[in-house]
């Protein structure tokens, strides 16, 4: 009973983390957002792994997460394999696949964000990535993170090979003091903000 009301209470703290983030950043103008996922990706493209990885899983970013669009097509100049997401929602799983081409190889998916088309893509599998850059809403430095609350990615991280890095993009306003994380949730090895890179502690 005290464990389930325990849980309760970390889910609400969650709930209210999220929805602070999300008033954090609607408050924002648009060009200070764009001028911090710019230092952002300037950051990642002069982190070491990153340049060393050669298939590299991303997503599409929905609210609240670093818009990633940018990030991709750069991938694409790189000569870099990018790897994103489709959601399985019967399953509960992410399948990973293979994009070429934004403009032709996404769909609609079920979450409401474009995901890869199964008709144009092909799947990857998970120990073929070299890095996996991770979306979140909130973290702290010690790697803590607070995604959808969908749990995705608390299922998916544990499958990536042990010495495949797990790098979160974020902005500053998105790194809080603690995250109280339960037994299910996974930690990121790397986050990258406009003002820093943050080694797990």
């Amino acid at each position: 009973m005290l464990g389930r009301l325990l849980m309760e209470e970390i889910r609400e703290t969650k709930d209210e983390i999220r929805n602070r983030i999300a008033k954090t950043l609607a408050a924002l103008p648009v060009s200070k957002i764009e001028e911090k996922i710019a230092r952002i990706e300037n950051r990642l493209f002069e982190f070491a792994n990153f340049l060393e990885a050669n298939i590299v899983l991303l997503y599409i970013n929905s609210t609240s997460e670093v818009n990633t669009l940018k990030i991709i097509e750069r991938c694409f100049n790189y000569n870099k394999i990018v790897i994103l997401p489709a959601f399985d929602t019967r399953k509960h799983e992410m399948i990973l696949m293979k994009v070429d081409n934004l403009n032709t190889d996404l769909t609609l998916g079920p979450r409401g964000i474009l995901e890869p088309d199964p008709s144009h893509c092909n799947v990857v599998p998970i120990e073929c990535i070299d890095i996996a850059i991770i979306p979140g809403v909130a973290f702290d430095e010690k790697g803590g993170r607070i995604g959808s609350g969908d749990g995705y990615y608390d299922r998916f991280i544990p499958k990536l090979s042990i010495t495949t890095r797990k790098v979160a993009l974020t902005f500053e306003n998105q790194i809080i003091s603690q995250i109280q994380m339960e037994s299910h949730d996974k930690y990121v090895d790397i986050i990258i903000t406009e003002e820093r890179i943050i080694y797990k502690i």
